[in-house]
């Protein structure tokens, strides 16, 4: 072979490394880290902004492999967006957040359904429903997979109604579902319908009273436990370069809007949907679990027609995470932001 070719063949390849160690989501150059799960997240980008706060925080997370990225919808009417194109608003959303950080030719993002499922026997197809199915059916890999949820369930329902055989192929991680009273009491001034669950209640019930999917269930009681302070947003979030600012000012919108019709929401925000990548980046070195928060097993109840539990006698057990180590999680987050800011 020609030497000058042999050369700009080598050129090449140095240069095709170079990008794509600039490009990569890894934090940490020496690579020690290496994904051992694979992860697809889905959440409604579009409504609350503690949902970008769990997509960076994943995105950041080189233990795990985002194998796609799904923007789902919101209540018809929601307040945070009141079109009737909440999914695509969402994947819109996540590309935005995904450009600010220069990751955006890297990870695969999907669009959910713009609506719940009509019953429990019909899906959504969608292009998120179908990439959840054709991961889920990989043969070629033993890493294991978890559908991550931070909204409601209507595409890993509409993907089991697609295919059932993805039932023992992956776990599910949901944030939503009320209070098990018998654990822990509702809040002051709850709503029975706890608000992921009430996005899609024919979605909730595919996947606890028809579905074998094995289940973590972080509920109200729990996700409300991850609470960030404004302090913490302005002194450990916002002075991390172009996607600190932007996460900041997502909810520093929210707080305005409270201001704005006299609701006084105090010095703390709920980031709920952050517990999703405590339970799976940030698992056990050895025995892999998350073993620094706690749960308990219980037979998966049925959901009625109100979004309410009832007992289910023949129910598979599923965990319901009790109490989550939110320093862990947090510390973690904060961590990451500034190694991104720094590689930058």
């Amino acid at each position: 072979m020609n030497i000058k070719l042999i050369f700009a063949i080598v050129i090449c390849i140095s240069c095709i490394n170079v990008v794509a160690q600039k490009n990569s989501t890894s934090l940490f150059a020496d690579s020690l880290v290496k994904p051992r799960m694979r992860v697809i997240i889905d959440n409604d980008f579009s409504g609350d902004p503690d949902g970008l706060f769990q997509l960076v925080h994943h995105v950041l997370s080189p233990s795990v492999e985002i194998r796609g990225i799904i923007g789902s919808h919101l209540k018809p009417g929601d307040g945070f967006d009141r079109s009737n194109e909440t999914a695509a608003n969402a994947k819109k959303k996540v590309e935005e957040v995904l450009a600010i950080m220069k990751l955006n030719k890297l990870l695969n993002v999907y669009q959910g359904s713009n609506a719940a499922i009509v019953n429990d026997s019909t899906p959504q197809i969608s292009d998120a429903a179908k990439a959840i199915v054709k991961e889920a059916m990989r043969q070629d890999t033993k890493q294991p997979l978890y559908v991550v949820c931070g909204a409601g369930l209507t595409d890993i329902a509409s993907a089991y109604l697609m295919e059932p055989k993805i039932a023992n192929r992956l776990t599910l991680i949901w944030i939503g579902g009320p209070e098990y009273t018998d654990l822990t009491l509702p809040p002051p001034g709850y709503t029975s319908l706890e608000y992921n669950l009430g996005i899609d209640i024919k979605a909730g019930q595919v996947i606890f009273n028809k579905s074998a999917i094995p289940i973590w269930q972080v509920n109200r009681s729990a996700y409300r436990q991850v609470m960030l302070s404004y302090a913490m947003l302005q002194t450990k979030v916002k002075t991390q370069g172009a996607i600190g600012v932007y996460l900041t000012e997502a909810l520093e919108r929210i707080m305005g809007m409270a201001v704005k019709y006299n609701f006084n929401i105090g010095e703390t925000y709920v980031v709920g949907d952050s517990p999703l990548v405590l339970l799976t980046a940030l698992q056990s070195s050895f025995e892999p679990d998350p073993s620094s928060s706690t749960y308990v097993l219980r037979q998966s109840p049925l959901i009625n027609e109100q979004g309410l539990y009832e007992i289910n006698l023949k129910g598979r057990n599923i965990r319901i995470y009790t109490h989550l180590d939110t320093n862990l999680l947090l510390e973690d987050f904060f961590a990451k932001l500034a190694l991104f800011n720094q590689r930058k």
